[in-house]
């Protein structure tokens, strides 16, 4: 466990999530109420409304989920890395890093209250107290590693050994690796903390890209042959033929194209982070020479070529420019902030005009020196 005070205070705060509730017309499944170990049915705290032209069912019903709340449920926030900026920017730095998916949710829990019962979940977790204190109780796994299909069994989590028992205060941060039973309620305040769950990238994922990149080759989308079900010795037969055409196609797959096409799937989920983007859109016929520019933090920026030009990939997007703007791209998007006019070695000035603004509403560049976002 790593412990360092007001570690989270930028991230999200109980007053952050008064807010969330009360005044942003919240709807599901972006919350949840949970309480003593069950979900509580969505009907008890959503509520009908008109929307333009259309009726939604699912919007949220905030003095009902104050009244749950003080009756001892739990809220819990999900999804925040969607539509919580500073979640948004801390999981994106995180799977920058770790090279995984991550996702947040919080988890706003009354005075002595339990939320979910004893469980694993199927990726690890970081859990992030932010306010509050919880207790927790942390089981052995009931199954290692387990992947998503691998559901967790509520009696027979309840029924594993203790690790540990652990009391977290704002600023702890507790890891569980995946498979790891555990369970937690809050003290004698309100509680609440960020989990953030790696979705990771595992080896079962490359079999299943090898699966599908076997259905590119005729040899492994033939039928079995008529009657198979009825005949053991034939349907043995036919499955002992497809492993043995496996195992000779296997040895023929290219280990470095298969990652690349992993490495691509996840890149592209990857989009830029684009808080401030109508400002940098509405700003674009302003810019000029003075202006400063840098990279946008969050972004994948990756240069490729591409058939005698460059392929820039941005995360959900590619923009193919011409090969001679490479000097220039590599300076903008792998230096520190420059001035546009900074660029005048490599460009005359319409030009370095011209691709710094499509950089910017690409999502690749925003302006401005590192801090003065805030």
């Amino acid at each position: 466990m790593w412990r360092h005070p007001d570690a989270f205070d930028d991230v999200l705060s109980v007053a952050d999530v008064d807010r969330v509730l009360t005044v942003t017309g919240l709807r599901r499944p972006a919350f949840r109420l949970v309480r003593d170990g069950e979900v509580i049915a969505p009907r008890r705290y959503t509520r009908h409304a008109r929307q333009g032209s259309e009726d939604i069912d699912d919007l949220i019903d905030t003095g009902r989920v104050m009244e749950l709340f003080a009756e001892g449920a739990t809220i819990v926030l999900q999804g925040l890395q969607r539509w919580w900026e500073p979640a948004t920017r801390f999981c994106r730095d995180l799977e920058l890093a770790l090279g995984h998916t991550l996702q947040a949710n919080a988890y706003l829990t009354p005075p002595g209250a339990a939320g979910l019962a004893p469980h694993h979940d199927t990726h690890d977790v970081f859990v992030l107290q932010c306010e509050g204190t919880k207790h927790w109780v942390v089981r052995e796994p009931a199954v290692d590693t387990p992947l998503p299909r691998q559901r967790s069994n509520h009696a027979a989590a309840a029924l594993q050994p203790v690790l540990f028992e652990a009391e977290l205060t704002p600023g702890d941060v507790l890891y569980l690796p995946r498979g790891v039973v555990h369970s937690a309620a809050a003290q004698q305040g309100v509680s609440l903390h960020l989990t953030l769950g790696i979705l990771a990238t595992t080896a079962h994922d490359v079999l299943a890209a090898l699966v599908d990149a076997a259905a590119e080759d005729a040899t492994f989308r033939r039928s079995l042959p008529a009657g198979w079900p009825y005949d053991d010795v034939l349907a043995a037969g036919a499955v002992k033929d497809v492993v043995a055409e496996l195992a000779d196609w296997l040895g023929r797959v290219d280990p470095a194209a298969l990652a690349a096409g992993l490495r691509d799937r996840w890149v592209s989920n990857r989009g830029p982070v684009l808080a401030g983007q109508l400002g940098e859109i509405l700003a674009l016929p302003a810019l000029d020479d003075a202006t400063v520019v840098r990279p946008r933090e969050g972004t994948i920026a990756r240069l490729d070529p591409a058939d005698g030009r460059l392929q820039l990939t941005l995360g959900d997007r590619a923009v193919v420019l011409p090969a001679s703007l490479e000097p220039a791209l590599r300076r903008l998007l792998d230096g520190p902030a420059l001035r546009v006019g900074d660029l005048a070695d490599l460009l005359d000035e319409p030009s370095r005009l011209v691709l710094v603004r499509r950089l910017i509403r690409e999502g690749a560049l925003r302006t401005g020196a590192p801090g003065a976002d805030g």
